[in-house]
């Protein structure tokens, strides 16, 4: 992303000292741009569970720099056990997204793995460069993913375009996009998964409009996607979560593109709250609804969505809003009585069957066990 001409990625080493992991800190998003030091896995831990960062890649990536920064910390002789420690209680932080487990298991297999068979006689030094060099490339290929979905993306987008010209000519109004949360550059490394063909399709010069929904109750949308897209200049309103089906009625939304914290085999998705509903009011209102996610998302090893672990969070992020005052102060104000007790889940499960297309890296595949081996038959064997 650039921010105020420079190029940013939402995760980094820091450049003159790579023992020290550097992030976007989004809870001081849109109101301040601030970047925080991470220097123990501790740190990391943190900053996934209260969200400094969040979105699937984006924690992936951020587990994989933990378990860096925790080989930093193992000592000699208990490497592979302070290691495995650490990557535990990294995939303890969030359970529903699959990113986060995945880039963990991937410098486990790495470290202490079958893929570490032939280093085993690596010095510890060895292995913590080993899990520097592991943690970038999860990294990388985070982020070149992201481009291609968005590649994948913008000939969809494209398509839009093109029939609306057809039927209005120079006169055409632009392409209306729906997104719930934030799927865009913060969620990810860099471009993000549901924003990224919006970028594409932007830059390309196609007229686009994103309808943001606010998400409830962290403000996603309005704290980061309304933000991510001031920054890239992209015309955008923002809408309360419950103007979504409204706009749809009034053929106000073209299609519909969110993200995915995890996806079966199968095809169905969890993602933000909220996400179920846009997909119901897209079905009735026959919008296509796109899940753009890169493979690691994906769960090849669940069939039914109804398995995947729903993070049940604080009771007080519903209970209390945060905002910038007219004298430009940050408050944080309770919204409900005093009395009243509040339960926060994190995520739904939308079903495969409202789901047009699923957008990935690969190409874009219809979202059931056939569309989706057809794009990763590698994974065919996985279950019975």
């Amino acid at each position: 992303m650039n921010i105020n001409g420079r190029h940013y990625r939402t995760i980094w080493l820091k450049e003159d000292d790579k023992r020290v992991v550097q992030i976007i800190n989004q809870l001081a998003l849109p109101h301040r741009f601030e970047i925080l030091d991470l220097r123990a896995v501790a740190d990391v831990q943190r900053a996934i569970k209260d969200m400094y960062v969040r979105g699937a890649g984006l924690i992936g990536a951020a587990a994989a720099f933990g378990v860096y920064l925790a080989a930093l910390e193992a000592g000699d002789n208990s490497f592979e056990q302070d290691v495995l420690q650490a990557a535990a209680a990294l995939k303890a932080t969030r359970p529903t997204a699959s990113n986060l487990a995945w880039a963990a298991n991937r410098m486990l297999a790495r470290l202490t793995g079958c893929e570490a068979r032939g280093a085993r006689n690596l010095t510890a030094a060895e292995k913590r460069d080993v899990a520097r060099r592991t943690a970038q490339a999860i990294a990388d290929q985070d982020a070149e993913w992201c481009k291609q979905i968005g590649a994948r993306g913008l000939n969809l987008i494209k398509a839009v375009a093109e029939r609306k010209k057809a039927r209005s000519g120079a006169s055409a109004p632009p392409v209306h996009i729906l997104t719930h949360c934030n799927a865009g550059w913060l969620a990810f490394v860099d471009y993000g998964s549901a924003l990224s063909s919006v970028y594409a399709a932007f830059d390309a010069g196609i007229d686009v409009h994103v309808w943001v929904d606010e998400t409830r109750p962290r403000n996603q949308g309005a704290n980061l996607t309304a933000w991510e897209l001031c920054r890239h200049g992209v015309p955008h309103d923002l809408i309360p979560d419950n103007a979504g089906g409204h706009l749809m009625q009034r053929g106000l939304v073209d299609m519909v593109i969110t993200g995915a914290d995890r996806a079966t085999r199968c095809g169905d998705v969890a993602n933000k709250i909220g996400t179920y509903l846009k997909a119901v009011a897209a079905q009735e209102n026959n919008v296509p609804f796109y899940v753009a996610l890169p493979s690691s998302t994906f769960d090849f090893a669940m069939r039914d969505g109804m398995e995947i672990p729903i993070e049940e969070r604080d009771a007080s992020e519903a209970r209390f809003v945060s905002g910038k005052t007219a004298a430009g102060d940050i408050e944080t104000v309770q919204i409900c009585p005093d009395e009243t007790p509040a339960r926060n889940w994190g995520f739904d499960v939308t079903p495969a069957r409202y789901i047009r297309g699923f957008i990935t890296e690969r190409g874009v595949c219809d979202a059931s066990e056939k569309g989706v081996l057809s794009l990763y038959p590698e994974y065919a064997g996985i279950l019975p």
